[in-house]
């Protein structure tokens, strides 16, 4: 008899970020969240997307053993000016029982119709600048800090219970070259003379912040076409800043301004997290964060998060300037393969970016829609 409980207090919130890890105990490539960073993402006195989101979240029991979680989401801006009549689901784990599947899925279909809401999709998060998909293939890889982890279950779920194919993502493996390519050199050198172009390097973390209400403001103009696009609001980026500036190593960071010193394009890639988290298994307190400072100093792998650049400066060789710097980067600290964050399938102009490198399209993941 499977029962669906809707979470009430603190401890069953808990229980509910809790439970992946009692799911994927056996799974060497499953990559858990930080406890407390979950917790966080969840409160409406911590999370400012409240402001214009609201969200339910359930546990699925048989008897007294828990067997699912799922969240259900309400962006308000994406159904109200962007007049998308969704509901969105996300933080869904579930053992390998399609009754559990169902049944937690029909309580998000129920807070949709409650809000006059006509379908429903996911596994998303609150905007676009969160988790998305269910792993479709590249199940024997780690995730990333940035990516759920699901046994391929998941997706024979969806299919069985006549949900449609929403959004689907690609990541790839890209190995660095041992040497910066001449063409490479040379077609930078002239893209930064031609446009006038500054490169900016920063020593500090701290020394970020100035450029980072910038840098979001490119994103919202880079990706602001696609399907899953929702701007992302001030007091997101404020909380963002906060979130993921202790991971970031700004030697990895390369941004680029015009002559007057606007910023027209900037790259975040990070040493790979996943086999720090791993190994903090979601605590975050001072001896397992040494797990993430090592992993920031001595890594063979690194996570390709975001690339932005000004339309203005699109299809005008910008990212040559930008690979040049990675490239140089990676070479000078022992880096050997890039992970790409998920790339929307349609967006060809990415994954353009890693046709002249030696690369493979190693995990796909899709989110899911059925009206309600």
């Amino acid at each position: 008899m499977i029962t669906i409980k809707e979470i009430t207090s603190k401890a069953d919130l808990t229980t509910f970020v809790k439970f992946p890890f009692e799911l994927y105990k056996d799974s060497p490539y499953y990559v858990p969240s930080i406890i407390k960073e979950e917790l966080d993402v969840m409160n409406p006195k911590k999370n400012p997307v409240f402001k214009n989101a609201e969200a339910k979240y359930f546990l699925a029991y048989n008897k007294n053993t828990i067997v699912g979680r799922i969240a259900a989401i309400i962006n308000w801006i994406e159904v109200n000016e962007q007049q998308k009549p969704k509901v969105r689901f996300g933080w869904f784990d579930v053992i390998d029982d399609i009754e559990v599947t169902k049944a937690l899925l029909e309580k998000v279909a129920d807070f949709g119709r409650k809000h006059s809401l006509e379908y429903m999709e996911g596994p998303v998060g609150f905007s676009n600048m969160d988790k998305a998909g269910i792993l479709i293939k590249g199940f024997e890889e780690l995730n990333t800090m940035i990516t759920w982890y699901n046994y391929p279950y998941y997706q024979k779920h969806m299919e069985r219970l006549d949900f449609d194919d929403a959004a689907t993502w690609v990541e790839y493996k890209i190995k660095v070259p041992k040497e910066t390519k001449e063409k490479v050199v040379k077609f930078a050198k002239i893209i930064k003379e031609r446009y006038q172009l500054q490169l900016l390097k920063f020593k500090k973390s701290k020394d970020l912040l100035k450029y980072a209400d910038d840098m979001f403001d490119l994103l919202n103009k880079t990706y602001s076409s696609l399907q899953t696009f929702v701007p992302i609001q001030q007091y997101q980026i404020e909380m963002y800043k906060k979130k993921y500036l202790p991971y970031l190593n700004p030697e990895y960071i390369t941004c680029i301004a015009d002559k007057n010193g606007k910023l027209i394009a900037f790259s975040i890639v990070m040493p790979s997290f996943s086999k720090a988290l791993k190994k903090m298994n979601g605590k975050i307190y001072p001896l397992k964060f040494l797990h993430i400072l090592k992993a920031q100093r001595r890594n063979d792998t690194a996570a390709f998060y975001l690339i932005g650049v000004d339309p203005e400066y699109q299809n005008k060789g910008v990212t040559a300037l930008i690979f040049k710097e990675m490239n140089e980067t990676f070479i000078r600290n022992g880096i050997e393969m890039v992970e790409t964050n998920p790339e929307l399938e349609e967006n060809k102009a990415i994954q353009a970016l890693w046709n002249d490198y030696e690369h493979e399209q190693h995990k796909k993941r899709r989110t899911y829609r059925k009206d309600i």
